[in-house]
């Protein structure tokens, strides 16, 4: 299955398929900044070389199953600022089978409401296009940011379990297919 990587446009964004090139220095340094890092996994940053590895994986994965994470860019300047997206979130056994939304920006953009513009486009696309009927969103206790995305987007907790890497409690959010009348 070829994947025909589709660009979404929101207000002040663009959501479109990564470019290995291009978009390496960017995404290297993102993966690269603790702050961004934090509530990632175990937290540990990322190499050049690992996101390089990443950003392969993200296109392998669009050829697999139809959906995943877009490059997300500044309409207004063209600058990558991180990604949103769709993944199976397979860390998590107890939750599957699911298909996440989740994101990741540079700590320049946090705060501007963009990880919502981008999600909600996201969502969109999960639902109208994959036809998905459920999503869920994981969320790293601590960061609130996240869970004000997840909420702002509409979706609920839904229960908690516990990342069977590190032992941590884990919220996760779902938010169904809207039911049209």
């Amino acid at each position: 299955m070829v994947a025909d990587i589709p660009r979404l446009e929101t207000e002040r964004l663009v959501l479109r398929r990564w470019d290995p090139v291009a978009d390496l220095d960017p995404y290297a340094a993102l993966c690269a900044d603790p702050a961004v890092m934090r509530f990632i996994g175990n937290g540990v940053t990322q190499t050049r070389a690992e996101s390089a590895g990443r950003l392969r994986a993200f296109e392998q994965l669009w050829q697999e199953r139809g959906f995943g994470l877009f490059a997300l860019e500044l309409t207004s300047t063209g600058e990558l600022i991180g990604f949103t997206g769709l993944a199976v979130p397979d860390f998590l056994p107890q939750i599957m089978p699911a298909v996440e939304i989740g994101w990741r920006l540079g700590p320049a953009h946090w705060g501007h409401g963009y990880a919502t513009e981008a999600a909600r486009s996201v969502l969109s696309f999960g639902f109208d296009r994959v036809h998905l009927e459920r999503v869920v969103s994981v969320h790293a206790v601590g960061n609130d940011a996240s869970a004000n995305v997840m909420r702002k987007i509409g979706m609920r907790l839904e229960r908690e379990t516990v990342h069977p890497g590190n032992g941590r409690a884990v919220p996760v959010f779902a938010i169904d297919r809207p039911v049209i009348r």
